[in-house]
């Protein structure tokens, strides 16, 4: 679609005719509409004005010497700019039937015979001038509509790349400062814990636990902030992922007994560090949100589809209910109880931001109670 900014000056018609007579009679009659007339006495000249205006409406004679009215209709409708410009043919001398049929298989809106009514020709006219008013109008709005979807595009592209950098800058130059608040915590209750009471004690495990938390949130910022910035896209395979996510949560996968299952998955184009988020995020959060006193179990498997894998990550953890199936996947979300399960609500975040980055998208069913059954789509490159 063109979307060049159309101004809205007068209607151009082009007079199409090789007697300079026919042509002055043509201007004068269609002198009273708000129209900008162009006159041409060949076909040749004819094109030669196309080039260099757009045209509502063409009124073309048909015997003309070089080029007659049905050549110069045939190339107006093969040219891609002009096929769609409509135009009459006005004749003194080709009335027949057969000349008639043949101007409209050419592609003219009328045929018009000499002499006629000018009420007719007028009103043809200017028929064709608001049509082509109205063509001009709504071009017009469809191109100041996408400037604007450009503009708050960009604007918005930008705003996320200052939140990101932000979140980027701010959780890099917290690390350091935290670190040393975490050491001289530390370095408090090691060291005068013996001569302090049950409460300082206490104080001081406030202290450690919050700068704990701290210290997991900006790292979860951190990630989440690299996971929305543009990385290469490798050959990854996923098998070699899940080995490496195993290994990453081993701890957690000892401690809870956690039986993970994996079924043949394939390998993908994505980012590499993105997959190793997503999958320990999924994996971790089913090995956290577990039913007491039940061995966590998680299976993850992979669907073949047209264009595209779908994949699976199956829990009998604690499930969530599904009216929140769009807030989990929201920055700093939390719906269970801190005390009970620790995190940041960052993880989803990320796990989103990774599958929508690689062209995909994600989604849950789950019931409370009855585990949760996390999927993601993934583009498969057809062959």
């Amino acid at each position: 679609m063109d979307t060049t900014y159309a101004i809205l000056g007068k209607p151009k018609i082009l007079l199409v005719d090789d007697k300079e007579e026919n042509l002055i009679a043509l201007e004068r009659l269609l002198a009273d509409l708000p129209v900008e007339l162009h006159k041409a006495t060949s076909g040749n000249d004819a094109l030669k004005l196309i080039l260099y205006h757009d045209f509502a409406l063409a009124l073309l004679d048909i015997q003309m010497p070089g080029m007659d009215g049905y050549e110069l209709a045939r190339i107006l409708r093969d040219e891609e700019r002009t096929s769609r410009m409509p135009f009459i043919f006005i004749s003194a001398i080709y009335k027949d039937n057969f000349n008639i049929f043949k101007g409209y298989e050419e592609g003219a809106f009328s045929y018009i015979t000499k002499p006629f009514e000018p009420r007719v020709l007028i009103n043809k006219v200017k028929f064709f001038i608001e049509k082509h008013q109205q063509e001009q109008a709504l071009k017009n709005t469809q191109y100041i509509l996408e400037q604007r979807v450009k503009e708050r595009t960009a604007d918005l592209e930008r705003s996320n790349a200052d939140l990101e950098q932000f979140a980027y800058v701010a959780s890099h130059d917290l690390q350091e400062p935290l670190r040393m608040v975490t050491s001289y915590v530390q370095l408090l209750q090691r060291r005068y814990s013996d001569r302090l009471d049950k409460d300082a004690n206490e104080f001081i495990g406030f202290a450690v636990d919050g700068t704990t938390r701290m210290k997991r949130l900006i790292t979860d910022l951190l990630n989440y902030s690299r996971a929305t910035r543009p990385a290469e896209q490798v050959a990854v395979d996923l098998n070699q992922v899940l080995s490496n996510v195993k290994e990453n949560l081993r701890n957690a996968i000892k401690e809870t007994d956690a039986l993970i299952t994996v079924d043949p998955l394939p390998i993908v184009k994505a980012e590499h560090t993105g997959m190793t988020q997503l999958f320990q995020n999924l994996v971790g959060n089913a090995i956290k949100f577990r039913k007491e006193g039940q061995r966590p179990e998680v299976h993850i498997e992979a669907m073949e589809e047209p264009g595209q894998w779908t994949f699976s990550v199956q829990d009998n953890g604690i499930g969530i209910d599904e009216q929140f199936a769009e807030k989990i996947f929201v920055l700093f979300q939390q719906l269970n109880d801190r005390s009970l399960y620790t995190g940041t609500g960052i993880g989803l975040a990320i796990a989103r931001k990774v599958v929508q980055r690689a062209g995909g998208r994600i989604w849950f069913r789950s019931k409370p109670g009855a585990g949760t059954l996390f999927q993601f789509t993934l583009p498969r490159p057809t062959a």
